[in-house]
């Protein structure tokens, strides 16, 4: 059994691979054996994580920059991959906006502005159907299946507790969970049931994966808050997340399509 954990000679391709998720990821994957293409909107970053991968792994690796909301982009960045590494096996559909004005980003919903909508939205669902249209393409064309795994939160199942907010903040910025984004990971999930049936007859698994909240510069007030509403008591590791990514992977799962892993500490349990 556990050999069929194992994702040698397969090639992956992580979107959001310079993030914080992203990089737990692509080492993840990277351990595991796979070949990865780093892809990031900011390409020193993901040509930086896969010079990493490379030289603590020992697997092959390129970095990308890739505009996943661009249809021309991600074209591009397809023919490298397959000009490179000859398949693609497995996406992990990853990457995510929270916008490049936090300000606008987490303005009252009562204010917010339908520019500030629809540019989190072009990243958050069009970039997913755009990468898992294109790689799900590929997949059909090798004719041997493979695995997208996408990444919600834990806010596209659960609406945000909005007492924890008071006197929180992100990098400096007073914060709160918006609307689009709970909206655009709950259509990630909506995705990913689609997807699952349209091509469970072809070989082509996709599963969700719903990580709940992980430090990653958040104030000791917000840290303190969230932690109270979970049951084990803290935020997570980003390293608590790669197991189920592995495990949807790989072969150990190949019996597993449409569903969403939750790795919120228990948080949605009450």
């Amino acid at each position: 059994m556990i050999n069929s954990f194992s994702l040698k000679n397969k090639v992956a391709i992580v979107t959001g691979g310079a993030g914080i998720l992203g990089q737990a990821f692509c080492n993840g994957l990277a351990q595991a054996g796979a070949k990865i293409a780093v892809l990031d909107i900011r390409n020193e970053e993901a040509c930086e994580v896969a010079e990493q991968l490379k030289n603590s792994h020992g697997i092959d690796a390129i970095g990308l920059g890739c505009d996943i909301a661009s249809p021309d982009s991600v074209d591009s960045m397809m023919s490298v991959v397959m000009d490179t590494f000859g398949e693609i096996n497995i996406l992990l559909n990853n990457a995510a906006s929270k916008s490049d004005d936090l300000k606008e980003f987490f303005a009252p919903f009562e204010e917010y502005s339908l520019d500030q909508w629809r540019q989190v939205m072009a990243v958050n669902i069009d970039g997913m159907f755009l990468m898992a249209k294109a790689v799900g393409k590929q997949m059909l064309s090798q004719g041997r299946g493979g695995s997208i795994i996408q990444t919600a939160s834990i806010y596209g199942v659960v609406a945000p507790d909005n007492r924890i907010y008071e006197g929180s903040e992100y990098l400096g910025t007073s914060i709160n969970t918006p609307a689009v984004y709970s909206v655009s990971k709950a259509a990630v999930i909506g995705l990913t049931k689609y997807l699952s049936t349209y091509w469970a007859d072809k070989g082509i698994r996709v599963n969700t994966i719903t990580p709940g909240g992980v430090e990653s510069g958040q104030n000791v007030a917000f840290i303190e808050k969230y932690s109270n509403r979970v049951p084990i008591g803290r935020m997570g590791k980003p390293e608590e997340i790669v197991g189920a990514v592995l495990y949807l992977a790989s072969d150990a799962s190949s019996y597993v399509t449409g569903q969403n892993i939750i790795i919120d500490g228990g948080l949605s349990a009450w």
